[in-house]
């Protein structure tokens, strides 16, 4: 697996349009790593799980999502559900069968649950998205991110006033290293 694909913040952002929407910081020509640790000091610290979800390549990217949501939702191994199984079993294998069932378990599952969002960020990791394969819908790039952000955001929302500061970064902490071992 391999991390960040960005010298600069700005490189970040100028490969991913949506970012101006989904972090409340603008650009800067900091490394990644510096700008993520700005962010997650910032009075919206939200925005470093925005940055991490697309600096990190998709299958680091699922795995810290299916870690956090895990972490954040209290989900021990062997208590997963299919969409998170599913979403592993991806990052482990990442073979067209392990996508397509990811995707299937990540569109039919309840959407204000975070797992089912683990599993569609390891669906929408590339090829055809489309619902069969006649129909076929190309991935977007932005797919995956998206995804990650929100089955995090959504499991960020399960967790109590009092344990949410301390719980954020602790997701953003499993993180960190993904993106460090890229600019090694």
């Amino acid at each position: 697996m391999t991390g960040t694909r960005f010298s600069t913040a700005r490189d970040l952002y100028a490969a991913f349009p949506s970012t101006e929407r989904d972090i409340h910081a603008g650009p800067t020509d900091e490394p990644p790593l510096i700008f993520l640790q700005r962010l997650r000091q910032s009075e919206t610290p939200e925005d470093a799980v925005s940055f991490l979800a697309y600096a990190l390549g998709r299958r680091e990217g699922v795995w810290w999502a299916a870690q956090s949501v895990r972490l954040l939702c209290r989900i021990a191994i062997g208590q997963e559900d299919g969409p998170l199984q599913a979403a592993e079993s991806w990052v482990r294998d990442p073979d067209d069968l392990r996508q397509r069932e990811a995707l299937r378990l990540g569109m039919t599952g309840n959407h204000r649950l975070a797992t089912p969002w683990v599993a569609l960020a390891a669906g929408w990791s590339g090829g055809n998205v489309g619902p069969s394969a006649q129909a076929v819908v190309q991935a977007t790039p932005e797919m995956t991110p998206k995804a990650v952000r929100t089955a995090i955001l959504v499991a960020l929302a399960t967790v109590s006033a009092r344990d949410r500061a301390s719980r954020l970064q602790a997701c953003i902490d499993i993180g960190v290293p993904l993106m460090r071992r890229a600019e090694g």
